[in-house]
């Protein structure tokens, strides 16, 4: 397992397990998981929850707040409760 702060910036990580599935931690909440499989889940809760976790979420996610809107709707991004 490897934890790094995304930017060297505290309070946001990046957790890689040893099968290659990326959670993104903002302080202590999971806001969103890829699957190695290349699924991905949003914390249906926090996915949204701030600016700062917003900025970091579409950097983990590489896209914009827009693009996981529509992946949400479409389905391709699921809303689940990860904490």
């Amino acid at each position: 397992m490897r934890v790094e702060n995304i930017n060297d910036r505290p309070n946001q990580f990046i957790i890689t397990d040893n099968y290659g599935t990326e959670t993104f931690q903002s302080y202590k909440s999971k806001i969103a998981i890829k699957w190695y499989s290349g699924t991905v889940q949003l914390d249906e809760h926090y996915w949204n929850y701030s600016r700062t976790t917003s900025r970091y979420r579409n950097i983990f996610l590489g896209e914009t707040k827009k693009e996981t809107e529509q992946k949400i709707i479409s389905g391709e991004y699921k809303l689940v409760n990860l904490n």
